[in-house]
C-alpha cells in the first residue's frame, strides 16, 4: 500500500502532466477554497448518467488508456 506522500506525489505528477503548472495550481486553489467534497461531486456528476452510458464510457476509456503497471 502506498504512503500518503507517495499518493500525493503521483497525484500531483498526473495533474502536472495533464494540466500543466498553472492549471494545476488553479485546481488546487479551487479544491482548498471550495471545501471540496469529492464524493458529493462524483454523485452530482453521475446523477443523470444511465448505466449504459457509464458502461460505454468506461469501455471507451479502457481502450484509450490501457492499464500499465
Amino acid at each position: 500500500m502506498a504512503s500518503s506522500m507517495e499518493i500525493m506525489d503521483r497525484g500531483i505528477n498526473c495533474l502536472l502532466e495533464k494540466l500543466g503548472v498553472v492549471e494545476t495550481e488553479q485546481f488546487i486553489s479551487v479544491i482548498i477554497r471550495e471545501k471540496f467534497d469529492y464524493t458529493k461531486w462524483q454523485q452530482e456528476k453521475f446523477d443523470n448518467v444511465s448505466a449504459e452510458e457509464f458502461h460505454s464510457a468506461a469501455i471507451a476509456y479502457a481502450k484509450e488508456n490501457p492499464f500499465r503497471n
